[in-house]
């Protein structure tokens, strides 16, 4: 079933990414955008851009290394290479942005304030599609997700885990668009690559044990 679903969405993200391409979501984008900066407050942009940390390079690699990392010491090597997968992934993020003709938004909607020194912010690529703060953010929520549906826990707890990351992929997507660092087609992109490559490493994450190597 998660194998079917990977790859269904993978094929959904060959398409998406096919009318990106061929510019069918400038009108789209551009109006998102607008109307995104237009109804929140600039008082927002600190807050936003900060919790946008969350998805660099840095910190997601980081997350997933020591999740990595805790099933490495529990022997489970295919879940280990599991989350090792956003790598790739992120490699698909690197290739797109070097050859897929799809500008970044303007100088004139940038937003973010973040006054940092990791590398990637410091980084720059010809494009900006897909949005890697995307792929990293999905990929991880979506092992989580998959490991919280297979657990053990009450359907209340389920629920409320559940929420909690939906809301963490809807914030991340909406300061992507609101800082004006990617279109709403960059975000919808990350997403579909992020959360397809997400349900293909939980099939090796669960395992035969249907998920037992962490309990949620």
């Amino acid at each position: 079933m998660l194998f079917l679903l990977a790859t269904g969405l993978l094929a959904i993200f060959t398409v998406f990414s096919y009318t990106v391409a061929k510019e069918s979501w400038q009108t789209i984008d551009f109006d998102t955008t607008v109307k995104l900066q237009d109804h929140i407050s600039r008082r927002f942009d600190r807050q936003f851009s900060y919790f946008s940390l969350l998805g660099s390079v840095e910190v997601s690699f980081a997350l997933a290394g020591v999740l990595a990392l805790i099933y490495l010491v529990r022997f489970k090597i295919l879940a280990t290479l599991a989350w090792l997968l956003i790598i790739p992934a992120s490699f698909v993020e690197l290739f797109g942005k070097l050859v897929l003709f799809h500008p970044s938004p303007p100088v004139l909607f940038h937003r973010s304030i973040i006054e940092t020194t990791l590398p990637s912010f410091y980084i720059h690529t010809n494009f900006s599609y897909p949005s890697g703060h995307m792929i990293r953010t999905s990929f991880i929520l979506t092992i989580l997700a998959v490991l919280v549906t297979f657990g053990k826990r009450s359907a209340f707890f389920k629920l409320i885990a559940l929420g909690c990351l939906m809301g963490v992929l809807f914030m991340m997507s909406l300061t992507r668009v609101y800082l004006g660092e990617h279109w709403l087609s960059d975000v919808v992109g990350g997403v579909l690559l992020g959360v397809s490559s997400g349900l293909l490493a939980s099939i090796f994450v669960l395992g035969q044990k249907g998920g037992r190597h962490l309990r949620f």
